[in-house]
């Protein structure tokens, strides 16, 4: 379980380090077409990074959860997938 929290926070400081990336490059470069499209590319990294992040949770709970209740937690992840990418 403790090697579950260790890569959940390490993947929520890879996806901090990218959001800093990229707000320096879109100040950086100072144009909105390329702003536009550094931030598309983050909606896509997020999601990303949330399910990676709640898989590596789920797979250390994995003992401890019953069936159902894991269930309802990718149920849940994946209403959040599909109200960001709507």
């Amino acid at each position: 379980m403790i090697h579950s929290v260790l890569v959940m926070g390490l993947l929520r400081i890879l996806s901090g380090v990218i959001e800093l990336i990229a707000a320096v490059l879109i100040l950086v470069i100072h144009d909105l077409k390329t702003a536009m499209l550094i931030n598309a590319f983050l909606a896509i990294v997020g999601p990303i990074i949330l399910v990676v992040t709640m898989t590596a949770g789920l797979i250390g709970l994995a003992g401890d959860l019953s069936i159902t209740k894991i269930l309802f937690i990718v149920i849940g992840v994946g209403f959040i997938l599909i109200g960001t990418l709507s």
